[in-house]
């Protein structure tokens, strides 16, 4: 099953790919690696998730957060290649949890991305990650990712 039915499979539909909401580009390719920019919850042009996960967001909600995360970077990463059956790995997601004072569950948060991105990828989609947590969040959003994938040449 290709990455495309797998999202169908699952009840996803990609977004258009978030467009920079500052001076930067969502996405670069060198060599054959894709970096996209920090995807955060957006859902049809709207925050879906924002606050501190540990106070005023659950640890569920941030898993969901995350999700969507992901869902908006792998519209990212088809933009940039067209046929996500063109990723031969993902290599690491970057995140970064917007966490009140003592929270330490960001890895369960960010199993939120790891999960689906495994889900739509296979064993494709197994990689590194980093998860940090963060005081203060752009826009205030619950979770940012970031991903780097290797890309098979066309």
């Amino acid at each position: 099953m290709t990455p495309e039915e797998k999202l169908i499979s699952l009840g996803i539909q990609l977004p258009e790919a978030p467009s920079a909401v500052a001076n930067y580009v969502p996405w670069v390719q060198t060599g054959n690696v894709v970096m996209t920019s920090g995807q955060i919850p957006w859902v049809n042009g709207e925050m879906a998730y924002t606050g501190k996960c540990g106070g005023d967001v659950s640890v569920e909600e941030g898993y969901e957060a995350a999700k969507v995360c992901a869902i908006n970077a792998i519209a990212q990463l088809k933009a940039a290649v067209g046929n996500l059956s063109r990723i031969s790995q993902i290599l690491r997601i970057e995140g970064n949890v917007h966490s009140a004072p003592g929270f330490t569950g960001q890895p369960q948060v960010l199993n939120g991305a790891s999960d689906l991105i495994f889900d739509v990828f296979g064993d494709k989609g197994r990689h590194t990650r980093t998860a940090l947590g963060i005081f203060e969040m752009p826009l205030n959003a619950a979770v940012q990712i970031s991903i780097f994938a290797e890309v098979d040449s066309e």
